[in-house]
């Protein structure tokens, strides 16, 4: 029988492998097949080109590091809420929570949802609304395994996330040793190429970097129900990130030699042009399989995170205790997993009448999960301020640097996803704004 009590609590089932998996999971999408022509536009050669990704690793490491600090002195499987919730009271706390079950998470769900969709239909299309189509049933086949149990969705991933970065490697080194023909001259790095502090765009570069390395800071959500935590988390973060950076260095050499740096600037679908050229007519199969692949690896590792901060506001705030209940036999929160599905469904519902479903959704997301990853980098000055809550097996290292040095990456890109989206992000804001009533309701109920 089904054992869903309030009282269940989540087991320590992540390893630092499982978590490394669930990372490198969500952050190596389809990102690295769609931006890097975007990058290489706004560059002024070769060198500046990889530098971008270089620089881009080291934020975002820069930014693990805080969390390392944080994750390591409270653990919980709220993360991020749990943080906020700490350093700036309960209406803060609340407020993450309710924009990732309703922007943020579920948003994303439903933007990768989508790009699955447009792939498979590809092999197979089912007509007008076959994206559609696709994303909702990626979406009822992710969630209903991860309501199977932590187990199924965690070897899952493993699977998936092992597949993919596999491919990639095998890709990047073919693409490397791969003898260029025609007009391109492979990978120079000469004369004007070596530009480095001069000419480019390196602000809109940054913009779309820093996209593709997002969703390292899910690692957080995880630290309820990782073995020895205060210690594997700092390992996680800084593992995975390294393990990212090097993977997106190696791929973006292997598009340079392969396509040369003038057509990568050009390149509309640069993934299908690497795999065309080294693997000839069966490239554009390959590039499809491998999209889909990342598609499904990164909808359940956000499901899987997704659903920790569901189950921890339900666990705080009575009038959302119906998702506070942590499964025992399966050891997952099943109804918070099945209230973050229905909206992800819904989201996918309203994307179908959307001729740029893709691009909303990231307009949806965008300023909203900038911000609340400004507000938890802010939470280690209080915490530091307060003498923590408890002894961190961590600290980050010359501080207060890093932690100044992403806060100002993070207000430039909270700046950049308004100031470079439309009308998804008036609505993930106002949605945001929603929450306001149902925070005053809810606290009037916890009295």
């Amino acid at each position: 029988m089904m054992q869903s009590a309030p009282s269940g609590r989540p087991l320590p089932s992540f390893t630092i492998l499982s978590s490394l998996a669930v990372v490198v999971g969500i952050v190596v999408g389809i990102g690295i097949f769609r931006l890097p022509p975007i990058v290489a536009a706004g560059s002024a050669g070769e060198l500046q080109f990889i530098m971008f990704w270089v620089a881009g690793g080291l934020i975002s490491l820069t930014g693990a590091l805080c969390y390392a600090e944080i994750s390591s002195s409270m653990p919980d499987a709220g993360g991020e809420y749990y943080f906020l919730r700490k350093a700036f009271g309960p209406a803060t706390g609340f407020f993450l929570s309710w924009g990732r079950m309703t922007v943020i998470q579920t948003g994303s769900i439903a933007l990768v949802a989508f790009i699955l969709g447009d792939y498979a239909s590809v092999i197979l299309d089912l007509g007008t609304y076959s994206s559609s189509i696709y994303a909702a049933a990626a979406v009822i086949l992710l969630t209903g395994l991860n309501i199977l149990g932590t187990l199924h969705s965690k070897r899952t991933q493993n699977v998936l996330t092992s597949v993919i970065v596999a491919t990639l490697v095998i890709t990047a080194i073919a693409g490397l040793v791969h003898s260029p023909g025609g007009a391109v001259s492979g990978l120079t790095l000469s004369g004007k190429n070596t530009q480095l502090f001069s000419g480019g765009a390196p602000g809109l570069a940054m913009i779309f970097v820093l996209l593709t390395y997002g969703g390292w800071s899910e690692a957080a959500y995880l630290t309820g129900e990782l073995h020895n935590v205060k210690r594997n988390i700092v390992k996680t973060l800084v593992f995975g990130i390294t393990i990212i950076t090097v993977l997106y260095v190696v791929v973006n050499l292997a598009y340079l030699h392969v396509l040369g740096f003038e057509t990568l600037r050009e390149a509309e679908a640069v993934g299908y042009d690497l795999t065309s050229r080294i693997f000839g007519p069966a490239g554009s199969m390959l590039v499809v399989m491998i999209v889909i692949l990342s598609a499904l690896s990164t909808a359940n590792a956000t499901i899987i995170t997704g659903s920790r901060t569901n189950y921890a506001i339900g666990r705080d705030f009575k009038l959302l205790s119906f998702m506070g209940r942590w499964n025992k036999s399966r050891n997952t929160p099943v109804i918070a997993l099945s209230v973050q599905g229905v909206i992800a469904l819904i989201l996918v519902t309203l994307g179908a009448w959307s001729q740029q479903a893709v691009e909303t959704m990231v307009d949806y997301t965008a300023p909203v999960f900038w911000l609340f990853i400004l507000l938890t980098t802010l939470t280690l000055f209080v915490f530091r301020y307060r003498k923590g809550i408890s002894r961190p097996a961590y600290r980050v290292p010359l501080y207060p640097l890093p932690p100044l040095l992403f806060l100002i990456a993070c207000i430039y890109m909270l700046y950049s996803s308004i100031a470079y989206t439309g009308a998804g992000a008036l609505a993930g804001a106002a949605i945001l704004v929603a929450g306001v009533p149902v925070y005053f309701i809810a606290r009037r109920y916890q009295r």
